[in-house]
């Protein structure tokens, strides 16, 4: 995977040698940036969702620990880089991944950005396990993701969904929330409940339908007000639950 990182470090020639070992060294780590001091490491980890920063301690006006107790709900990896060996500690009470010394050695640059990439492939992988969009038949409950963790909706209060390219609408009664999922994918998480797919575009709360208008396909209202039509296809598929 791409780790998204910056560098923040004071010397120049110590930003110039990391980068370019970085470069040649660690392929899989985009550098999005790099600050002198921690304002602006402050400013560009404000800016960029990232997975590492490469930190060196000692820098004009505060430290990297300074800069670390500003953030709030850190979801960044910390390498540090520096020639004191004793910072060690309070660097592995701030969650360091990995501790570098200068002058940098390549084969230890390759083993932190290593532990890295592999502590950001499992959350990756628990992430996707947690936030996917599923459900549990026992509490009528589904999951949706968003930036900070996950939204739980009851299921009865979905009124329908539709599709929008690889997102998907999610209608309740007086809101919408966008998810990053295919229509199919509710399908697939919906099909132990009474939601029928009445068009290619939409997934419908069998128990939200107010009216059925007939026509080849026909029409739906359902209880926000909204009329939707369906599909002679589905038509079949739709009535099923009306027998």
């Amino acid at each position: 995977m791409k780790l998204k990182a910056i560098i923040v470090e004071d010397e120049q020639i110590s930003r110039d040698i990391l980068r370019n070992y970085l470069g040649k060294y660690c392929p899989n780590v985009n550098l999005l940036g790099e600050a002198s001091n921690i304002d602006d490491a402050y400013k560009l980890i404000q800016k960029h969702e990232l997975d590492l920063v490469f930190l060196d301690v000692e820098m004009p006006f505060g430290n990297a620990f300074d800069l670390l107790e500003k953030i709030e709900n850190r979801t960044f990896e910390t390498v540090f880089v520096t020639a004191y060996d004793h910072y060690a500690i309070e660097a592995l009470n701030n969650h360091a991944s990995y501790y570098l010394l200068k002058p940098i050695s390549i084969d230890e640059l390759i083993k932190a950005v290593n532990i890295v990439t592999e502590i950001k492939e499992k959350e990756n992988e628990l992430q996707h396990q947690i936030l996917a969009p599923k459900t549990n038949s026992a509490t009528g409950k589904i999951t949706i993701p968003q930036q900070d963790g996950f939204e739980v909706l009851d299921i009865n209060d979905i009124v329908f969904c539709k599709a929008d390219d690889n997102y998907t609408e999610i209608h309740l009664a007086n809101s919408k929330k966008l998810v990053s999922k295919t229509l199919k994918y509710f399908e697939e998480a919906l099909k132990e409940h009474t939601f029928a797919r009445i068009h290619k575009s939409y997934l419908v709360n069998v128990n939200a339908i107010t009216k059925y208008k007939k026509g080849k396909g026909g029409s739906v209202i359902v209880s926000s007000g909204k009329e939707i039509l369906v599909s002679a296809s589905q038509k079949a598929n739709l009535l099923s639950y009306f027998k």
